[in-house]
């Protein structure tokens, strides 16, 4: 089975220590787990307003990108480092997370919208629908009016652990999407125990 060319790997969250462990940056969260991994480091790149690291996983060979420019202005990065490595929108798995599923949850998929995720709202904007996602599943605190407290906020100690769990999970699973193609990662993925769990 083939698997898929993805380049390059991004994670979608908010620059800053304050922001650091908030629900809203589980896509950093994720792309720190496979540059820990990679034993790889991220530099700051102004041109991109980015920061940027080169991954070797199994052998595909792939750039790690946090766009520093805030969640709202995502595709800006993203649109940067694509047309300046010529990395095709199919070649591009983006990270983030996901108010759709409780915490604990992950599920990759191709193309599809925003729902309601502005990060993600700017990435499509900028370069189209038909790249990867990783949905990473934080839950909803059950009223949109607290929708932006929340996703800001810093989850507590279970919670966060499911979260992380749900990350190891997914980072398990990128080789195996590079080497074995989509169906296989998602199989993986998606059977995990409490994987069918819904939303709070």
């Amino acid at each position: 089975m083939a698997g898929e060319a993805i380049k390059l790997i991004v994670g979608l969250g908010n620059p800053g220590t304050e922001y650091a462990r908030t629900r809203h940056n589980a896509g950093f969260q994720f792309v720190d787990e496979l540059a820990r991994r990679c034993d790889t480091n991220f530099r700051t790149d102004s041109r991109h307003k980015a920061e940027l690291a080169r991954a070797q996983i199994g052998s595909a060979d792939l750039w790690l990108l946090k766009p520093m420019c805030y969640m709202n202005h995502s595709g800006d990065a993203v649109r940067s480092i694509a047309t300046f490595y010529k990395v095709p929108v199919q070649s591009i798995l983006v990270a983030y997370d996901d108010l759709d599923f409780a915490a604990g949850v992950v599920r990759l998929k191709q193309g599809g919208g925003a729902a309601g995720h502005n990060g993600m709202r700017d990435v499509i904007a900028q370069m189209g629908d038909a790249f990867w996602r990783l949905r990473i599943g934080i839950g909803h605190p059950g009223d949109r009016s607290l929708v932006l407290d929340y996703v800001l906020g810093r989850p507590p100690a279970a919670e966060a652990q499911l979260i992380r769990d749900a990350l190891l999970a997914a980072a398990d699973c990128v080789p195996v999407l590079l080497a074995d193609g989509a169906q296989a990662a998602m199989m993986r993925l998606h059977s995990r125990e409490g994987a069918q769990a819904p939303a709070n």
